[in-house]
């Protein structure tokens, strides 16, 4: 018998705003047995103080160890004990706390999820504990050559503006962390009207409503809300940097920053999709599998509240990136996102309606995109919507993007060149 696959739709995801400005939505998915409860707070590392680099990271670590009436050992086996996990995620513009349990559990597991973020406490030994561990995870980055020349890259296409901090912070940032750092940002950023509630799986939305406004009613909403110090496109400055590292491969870092344009966003992810992303895409065929020029070679987007921006990745030898680089502006100012053949188009297409189809069948990744979406673009958009989006694209809509990325500023270079 065929299992018919479920996906969020209008009716099957509600929202809710209480008076204390948290907003709640649900997604229920009646066939399985587990909830997965999360909650997204609209602050990352570009709110990070300037003097507290990698702070809005350090939380998402020190939160589980423990609360005014739970010790971290309390909260393992609180969690543990109704068959679930807690895990947390720290971006440029949110941090997400969010858990697995089984929907028998879920008025436990709830209680225990507020408990994290409206009660946190940071004993001073917990703190340098933690410490100690965020620093090895920076030194795990700072070992790892392609990690590396993406956070330097940010560096340098955003000087002096949050947007360029590395997630984790530095070595001397982060060891200079305090427990006053961590309860000032928790009471400015961790407030109702900054959170998302997002519950996916076997639920009610009144039952999650109902929990909501027993265990997350504490914090009410703040007189005056902080903003954020937004970044212009206009104000981005091209470079082209070559640096010397005791590294083996040569990793080439190339990108830009536009202005957010929500009418083309499927239309740049579709244009991505065919210049960087799967084994089809153009810097796949033509610079490893055509040309051996590279073993990885990729595209990514990154969508901000108020920016966009395109990085394209190589890893190659010393004596081939002049080749790779000649090849790539070609890609990028050629005949295939110029005016590009509607049956790439289409594999673009589908491989953007697979990607999303197939992540929706994830619970994490499902409660993840329902909030993010609602962060981004003020409102859930049901899985219709974006469909119906992405196969509208046209030839057309995939060169007007890819003429928005290419007339702008010129591509950034950062390429760091073994020293041996």
């Amino acid at each position: 018998m065929r299992q018919q696959r479920e996906t969020p739709t209008r009716e099957s995801v509600l929202e809710d705003r209480l008076p204390n400005g948290l907003r709640v939505v649900t997604d229920r998915v009646p066939s399985v047995e587990s909830v997965t409860l999360g909650i997204l707070i609209e602050a990352g590392s570009r709110d990070d103080p300037e003097d507290a680099q990698g702070l809005a990271h350090f939380i998402e670590h020190a939160i589980f160890k423990g609360t005014g009436r739970r010790s971290y050992l309390d909260i393992a086996r609180d969690i543990e004990k109704h068959g679930g996990y807690l895990d947390a995620w720290t971006t440029k513009e949110h941090t997400c706390i969010y858990l697995r349990c089984l929907s028998r559990h879920l008025e436990a597991s709830f209680e225990l999820l507020a408990d994290l973020v409206t009660d946190p406490v940071f004993p001073p030994e917990e703190i340098e504990k933690e410490k100690e561990v965020v620093l090895e995870e920076i030194s795990s980055v700072e070992d790892a050559p392609e990690e590396m020349v993406f956070e330097e890259f940010d560096l340098r296409s955003f000087p002096r503006h949050p947007l360029g901090r590395p997630i984790l912070g530095t070595m001397e940032s982060v060891g200079g962390l305090s427990a006053s750092h961590l309860t000032s940002f928790i009471q400015e950023h961790y407030r109702p009207t900054k959170m998302i509630l997002s519950a996916t799986g076997n639920v009610r939305h009144m039952e999650i409503t109902g929990l909501a406004e027993r265990f997350l009613n504490k914090a009410p909403a703040p007189a005056v809300e902080t903003t954020r110090t937004r970044f212009r496109p206009e104000d981005y400055r091209p470079f082209e940097k070559t640096l010397k590292k005791r590294i083996s491969q040569s990793q080439i870092v190339q990108g830009t920053a536009i202005e957010r344009n929500d009418r083309l966003f499927y239309a740049t992810m579709a244009l991505n999709s065919m210049l960087g992303s799967g084994m089809s895409s153009l810097l796949n065929i033509e610079l490893r599998e055509k040309r051996g020029l590279a073993y990885s070679a990729y595209s990514a987007m990154s969508f901000y509240e108020d920016l966009t921006t395109l990085n394209i990745y190589t890893g190659t030898d010393a004596l081939k990136i002049d080749t790779s680089l000649k090849l790539i502006e070609e890609l990028l100012h050629g005949p295939a996102l110029m005016h590009p053949d509607p049956v790439e188009v289409e594999t673009a297409k589908s491989k953007l309606l697979g990607s999303h189809i197939m992540g929706m069948e994830k619970m994490t990744r499902r409660m993840s995109q329902v909030a993010t979406d609602i962060s981004y673009f003020g409102r859930y958009v049901p899985p219709e919507e974006k469909t119906a989006a992405i196969e509208a694209l046209s030839p057309l809509d995939i060169r007007e993007a890819a003429r928005a990325l290419v007339l702008g500023p010129p591509l950034s270079t950062l390429v760091y060149r073994p020293s041996r």
